[in-house]
């Protein structure tokens, strides 16, 4: 089979052709950095505006690459959420336009499904054996999964504010630092001491694997002002909540493996190309004999590759989406 993935939920502009295996033949995605740094954070009528101008071209280019036309495609796959609903739908519209010229099936994907299923495109290691314990870790999630079979999700916790990677955008914003603020205090990190300054490890007392981050960013912003926004304290202060906020997750995660017996850890998201959550997830996996998967960076930020990976899975379980479908902004998996 030979599918078309179509990516549009935030602010990258992402398209990508993938075959049974599953393998990528081709994977597009432009970056919209430049229009949303102005501001610190991403502006959805801007990010639509973008996906609309990009779409069309990205998806030809994508099939190009691949060496295939639209008439050797066995459908096509589009996120339909959840996400920013002005961006969700210019890819919706664009593949039901495709698929409505076409005659292709259109396949609707959860997009966390889809970050979930970047690790099997990663042929630079094993695939991990069901059952796993999944993190979905980015800007607009921070959720763990127990992942029985492929497609089969069963939520153990989820963030009951901020995202993880919402926080470290904010907290970079706050002191100054250029967007997208996440890959800023993950570089700064490295020139500070992460056990400089005593910031809250939220949630680490309580049972359940839920996370929050919105106590933690608070006290980020508060000692930033404390310090007289002394930029001098910036790598001190970027590796100290770094390092609280890995401790939350890697923590949680561990626990989760252990409560549910499974043997293996995925993560995946943007928030998984952090260099610091990386080697926290490796140490305690390696320490407590459990394998870890982590998509390789290309795959964990937000691409169509792993989309149509998603939708490959679920057009060859017999899943057919109408012209009906409609974005969500919400889409518990």
């Amino acid at each position: 089979m030979l599918i078309l993935g179509i990516e549009s939920s935030c602010d990258e502009t992402a398209a990508a052709v993938v075959t049974d295996g599953p393998m990528v033949l081709s994977d597009l995605v432009a970056s919209q950095d430049e229009v949303h740094s102005p501001f610190g954070g991403v502006v959805p009528e801007l990010a639509a505006r973008e996906h609309l101008r990009r779409v069309a071209r990205l998806v030809r280019e994508a099939l190009d690459r691949a060496g295939v036309g639209f008439s050797d495609l066995d459908a096509v796959a589009v996120t339909a959420g959840p996400g920013l609903v002005v961006c969700l739908i210019v890819g919706l519209s664009a593949a039901k336009g495709i698929c409505l010229a076409t005659g292709l099936p259109l396949v609707g994907v959860n997009h966390l499904d889809g970050h979930l299923s970047a690790i099997f495109l990663d042929q630079s290691q094993p695939p991990p054996e069901h059952p796993f314990v999944g993190l979905v870790v980015s800007g607009g999630h921070s959720s763990l999964y127990h992942v029985a079979a492929p497609g089969q999700y069963r939520l153990l916790g989820q963030t009951l504010d901020d995202a993880a990677g919402e926080a470290f955008d904010k907290a970079a914003k706050v002191m100054g630092l250029p967007y997208p603020g996440g890959r800023e205090i993950d570089r700064l990190a490295r020139e500070g001491d992460e056990t400089a300054i005593a910031f809250p490890r939220p949630l680490l007392d309580r049972p359940d694997f839920n996370f929050s981050f919105s106590g933690l960013k608070t006290a980020v912003i508060n000692y930033w002002e404390k310090t007289g926004r002394d930029e001098s304290a910036r790598p001190d202060i970027a590796a100290s909540f770094q390092a609280a906020a890995v401790e939350a997750l890697v923590q949680k995660t561990l626990r989760a493996a252990a409560e549910t017996g499974a043997r293996a850890v995925v993560a995946c998201g943007g928030v998984a190309v952090n260099q610091r959550l990386r080697r926290g997830l490796a140490e305690g996996c390696a320490g407590r004999g459990i394998t870890l998967r982590i998509p390789s960076p290309r795959l964990c930020t937000d691409n169509a590759a792993m989309i149509a990976a998603a939708g490959l899975r679920r057009f060859a379980a017999g899943a057919r989406d109408g012209r009906d479908l409609a974005p969500r902004a919400v889409w518990p998996l």
